[in-house]
């Protein structure tokens, strides 16, 4: 048996180019140049999208979208670092993308199931799951 806890994520040599694509997606909902009105947020989301947020909270694509209608845009976004991806291919055109996400001292693991449909990406699911900060792990 091997000593770590942590799964090796690589992702495999065939699908980098959807997984540099996704990437420059995320976080989502957070990089205006896809898009910041709630018809941009809406094409983004599949009509079953829902997410399950930090907290364990179900929300609905209707919630979701009415709280993206309602923020109003957070200089703090720009400093949010992003790493550890990986991407799964799920099924046709569907990928599973996973990552770290850095906003300040709060970290968390998120993962979204991404479509594709026709030239564009949409949004299927998501979850953020909370992680103990950096200097606190070990």
């Amino acid at each position: 048996m091997g000593d770590s806890v942590e799964p090796i994520l690589i992702t495999a040599p065939e699908l980098r180019p959807v997984l540099e694509e996704l990437r420059r997606h995320e976080p989502i909902f957070h990089r205006p140049e896809f898009g910041n009105t709630r018809a941009d947020f809406e094409r983004m989301a599949a009509a079953d999208f829902w997410e399950i947020g930090a907290s364990g909270r179900r929300y609905s694509r209707a919630h979701v979208l009415d709280v993206l209608e309602r923020r109003a845009p957070d200089p703090a976004e720009h400093t949010w670092k992003t790493h550890d991806f990986h991407c799964r291919e799920l099924g046709p055109d569907t990928y599973l993308l996973t990552y770290t996400l850095e906003q300040g001292e709060l970290v968390s693991r998120r993962s979204t199931v991404w479509r594709r449909a026709g030239d564009e990406w949409q949004i299927v699911f998501h979850q953020g799951t909370l992680v103990t900060p950096l200097r606190n792990r070990s």
